[in-house]
């Protein structure tokens, strides 16, 4: 509640949807300068601000235009006019619009960021979080060779990281994981499939030959909804195997744990709709005995921030992703930034909210479009640039 008693959705007095272009980030497998200018992509950062002049913020990665005439056009003014006393409550508000996860994730975040605000209490113990710290692991993609992957690894633990997430594929997943396994024997390796296997003798052979090395868990080998490859595999390897893009909410994640399909789930707040679904995601696959972790889905320090937050929380077990060494985004929109010293990221804790003060100046300038949304009023774009 607030300090009037009022519900605090009864006093949000606008949201604002700023539309930023970044840089993608480069492949390591590009040198600097190579290959022409940077691929840029498009993020939603969101402000929802209150009758107090309290705000809090949310991101959406990925803002192709069905997803941010999505957010403005329909989760955000829904959100301005439901009404409610806990970030929990707040998904409400769009319960009967056609399902946008990413748009709900942001609203969700803001939500949740703007009542730890109010109640002068850190996001991470908003969520039941209790590390004061967590360990952050750094995703290798595909490499030119087996050498320059070595060398990628080499460069990632020099700089302190203790968990490396390899990507994988068909052709490119025995000798890569067994050349990182035998360089860093010690070192906590995932191989992440992104679905790309299917159950054919080749494919599974390899899958098999992984089971070997001494692997953290084997992420998603087979395509999404394809619960049942997951579970015969699971059943036949020693390694853990995990889901990610299977488990899009708290309903699939409970499919997926009746039908042993894993021991491991991701959480991805675009891809779960927020934070109040990824924390139900989490509570039901650690009461299961499943390994947690939360994944990167190529966000600015935003999302970053509320990433770090909700990996306090308990039941996470594995290491994080966290932006690795040699990466840097053109500009920081957050201060501090939210980054990984000798693979430890530290949860502000004497901070309310996320903990960290989104850069306006710089915000300023990587936006091509605002949406300003009062309570009475509809969306206003107004164009940058």
């Amino acid at each position: 509640m607030s300090r009037t008693g009022a519900a605090i959705g009864a006093g949000l007095t606008g949201i604002e949807a700023i539309l930023v272009r970044v840089p993608a980030p480069v492949p390591r497998t590009r040198r600097r300068g190579a290959g022409g200018p940077p691929r840029m992509v498009r993020h939603a950062l969101v402000r929802v601000s209150d009758d107090t002049g309290t705000s809090g913020w949310g991101e959406m990665p990925d803002a192709d235009p069905e997803r941010w005439r999505a957010l403005v056009g329909e989760f955000a003014p829904a959100l301005l006019r439901h009404s409610w006393n806990r970030p929990t409550e707040a998904q409400d508000a769009w319960a009967d619009l056609a399902p946008c996860p990413p748009a709900a994730a942001a609203l969700d975040t803001a939500c949740w960021d703007l009542w730890s605000r109010r109640r002068g209490a850190p996001l991470a113990h908003a969520l039941g979080g209790s590390r004061t710290a967590i360990t952050a692991g750094v995703t290798i993609g595909r490499q030119p060779s087996v050498e320059s992957l070595v060398a990628e690894v080499n460069r990632q633990v020099g700089a302190g990281f203790r968990a490396v997430r390899l990507e994988i594929g068909p052709g490119w997943d025995v000798e890569p994981v067994r050349a990182a396994q035998e360089s860093y024997p010690h070192l906590a390796l995932q191989a992440a499939a992104g679905g790309r296997y299917t159950e054919s003798d080749a494919d599974l052979d390899a899958l098999r030959a992984l089971d070997e090395y001494g692997l953290l868990c084997l992420e998603q080998p087979f395509p999404a909804p394809d619960l049942a490859a997951h579970a015969r595999l699971a059943r036949e390897l020693g390694t853990t195997v995990a889901l990610a893009e299977s488990v899009d909410s708290p309903e699939s994640l409970e499919g997926a744990v009746r039908a042993e399909a894993a021991g491991a789930v991701c959480l991805g707040v675009a891809r779960l709709g927020g934070l109040t679904q990824a924390r139900r995601v989490h509570d039901r696959a650690a009461d299961a005995g499943w390994d947690v972790w939360c994944g990167s889905e190529g966000e600015t320090g935003v999302g970053r921030a509320a990433r770090v937050a909700l990996a306090s929380l308990s039941g996470v077990t594995f290491p994080s992703d966290l932006p690795g060494a040699g990466v840097r985004p053109a500009r920081e929109v957050v201060d501090p930034p939210v980054r990984a010293h000798d693979g430890i990221a530290p949860v502000p804790l004497t901070v309310p909210g996320l903990g960290h003060d989104v850069d306006a100046n710089a915000l300023r300038s990587m936006a091509v479009e605002t949406a300003v949304l009062e309570r009475s009023r509809p969306a206003e774009p107004e164009r940058s640039g």
